[in-house]
């Protein structure tokens, strides 16, 4: 495993996270200093270098160019036969028909969304979901999402901000650049517009369980004029049961949304599955170590945190590495500021 952790300089992250805690653990190797480049020395022995200040240039095309071959029935995991655009996208999703070549469940789009969750279309039957994941769908925490609630990350969680999230996401991305990718979780869509503006990907999944975060997201896209709404669209999903294709997914991202997932292995499995071989997986969360080793019981409040909210809280990168590595992904690296660990780990060749 590789981390990086410590003084991050002005020039990335505001002044104020410089002094970022040291590594406590025992796992942890030389704390580098970050000045205008990344090096990261991955479990792999591979170097990485990724320089945020410079211009990224996309050299190669990953995966396919069409856009439907990816997306498949929640339930038998086969390609979808469309009816209606093939090439989707937030524009023509409205309408739009999908069923599945083999169990013959049809899938439709609405205004904003696909809703592509198994029980998409039951009319009586309802699955009550962790409080934490119901909290999301509410209308009110969906609309203050980018109004005030992201922003309290910063605060109390050592998280960058989003330009910067997505500055060290892009670095980790150099593999996969110009290829699909999946920002799992999306919230309000913040970073899946990130993503979309930036022109890196072919195409921008913006997947999220919460109908009200997709709507939110489709309100801030109507509300930019020269969005490119021709590489994005938005999907209502399950994160244990994604909707596409096995190995056809280059990139996931999810940000802010380990923790809030019921099963982060069932959800880290699912990714895994849909990720191409050499594909790459980030994601951030927080952790509870350093001051907080030192709590009583941390382990057994964790459990009951679980147990009423829903939310896994982690308290080691160790934790973190072996979720991945039990899951099938490789060479993890991550980065540390307090509490914000910013993760990386790759599907084998």
């Amino acid at each position: 495993m590789a981390m990086i952790i410590g003084n991050l300089s002005s020039v990335f992250l505001p002044t104020r996270l410089a002094n970022s805690r040291r590594c406590l653990s025992k796992h942890c190797g030389p704390i580098f200093k970050w000045s205008r480049a990344v090096h990261v020395r991955a479990s792999s022995t591979a170097f990485v270098e990724a320089n945020p200040t410079d211009p990224t240039v996309v050299e190669r095309e990953v995966g396919n160019g069409n856009k439907t071959n990816n997306l498949a029935c929640p339930i038998c995991y086969e390609p979808f036969v469309s009816s209606g655009d093939p090439a989707l996208s937030v524009e023509s999703v409205s309408g739009s028909t999908l069923q599945c070549g083999t169990c013959k469940k049809t899938y439709f789009g609405n205004k904003t969304h696909l809703d592509l969750t198994v029980a998409s279309g039951t009319k009586n039957y309802g699955e009550p979901m962790p409080v934490s994941t119901e909290l999301f769908r509410t209308p009110l925490v969906s609309f203050l999402y980018e109004r005030g609630w992201r922003q309290s990350f910063s605060v109390w969680g050592g998280f960058p901000g989003p330009e910067k999230e997505f500055e060290l996401a892009k670095g980790f991305l150099k593999p996969v650049l110009g290829g699909n990718i999946v920002d799992a979780s999306c919230g309000s869509g913040l970073f899946s517009r990130l993503f979309a503006k930036s022109g890196l990907f072919s195409l921008v999944v913006a997947l999220d369980y919460s109908e009200n975060m997709l709507q939110q997201c489709y309100e801030f896209i109507e509300q930019e004029g020269d969005f490119p709404k021709e590489n994005i669209i938005l999907v209502r999903a399950d994160i244990s049961r994604l909707p596409f294709a096995t190995s056809s997914i280059d990139a996931v991202h999810a940000g802010a949304a380990l923790h809030c997932w019921p099963s982060p292995s069932a959800a880290v499995a699912e990714i895994s599955r849909v990720l191409r071989p050499g594909g790459v997986f980030v994601a951030t969360t927080y952790i509870l170590d350093g001051p907080f080793e030192f709590v009583p019981f941390l382990r057994s409040l964790r459990q009951q945190t679980r147990q009423i909210s829903g939310s896994f809280v982690f308290l080691s990168e160790r934790e973190l590495e072996d979720l991945c590595r039990a899951c099938g992904l490789v060479g993890f690296t991550c980065i540390r500021n307090g509490a914000f660990v910013m993760i990386s780990a790759t599907k084998p060749t």
